[in-house]
């Protein structure tokens, strides 16, 4: 799990760089990761998610914050989701994230993809798991207020499921 990690927290700050740059390096980004466990009495609970194994559900979350006095304008707050995991529906917070399967084009979900039926275009769903993206838009992120922003995914086994639709079956 740690490689996934330390994938996600490198894609996430490849994702604010613009906005950082924008911003004159105004803008602080942290991505934790835990895992969600549940107890005997249905409560919720996060430990470590330096090990995880297929069927482990993480949740990742994403802190922005503006180091300045000034105000940060038109922040895209984007969540890389690691390949061997699958979001979770429902489980980004704030609502109104957009997904997005290669990080250029994103869209409120659920995705949908055009495909070719009985020579017809017809929208067909795009499995959660092909999901690689959310994003969030903010207007403004205020002088040193921050905004976090989280996402669930579950860990699965792509040697023994094969890989989704569109996605490459690489390691």
């Amino acid at each position: 799990m740690s490689n996934w990690f330390r994938a996600a927290a490198a894609a996430l700050l490849l994702c604010t760089s613009s906005a950082y740059a924008q911003q004159g390096g105004a803008l602080e980004s942290r991505l934790e990761a835990r895992k969600v466990t549940t107890a005997a009495d249905g409560k919720e609970g996060y430990t470590s998610a330096a090990e995880a194994k297929p069927g482990d559900v993480i949740e990742y979350v994403a802190t922005y914050r503006n180091t300045t006095t000034q105000p940060i304008r038109s922040l895209d707050a984007t969540l890389p989701l690691p390949d061997q995991t699958e979001f979770v529906p429902g489980s980004s917070k704030p609502q109104g994230a957009r997904a997005s399967l290669d990080g250029k084009t994103y869209a409120a979900m659920p995705l949908t993809r055009k495909v070719k039926r009985d020579g017809r275009d017809v929208d067909e769903p795009v499995a959660p798991r092909e999901y690689r993206f959310l994003r969030w838009h903010a207007d403004t992120l205020g002088p040193q207020e921050s905004r976090t922003y989280s996402a669930r995914v579950r860990v699965i086994d792509d040697r023994t499921t094969g890989p989704p639709a569109g996605r490459g079956g690489g390691q």
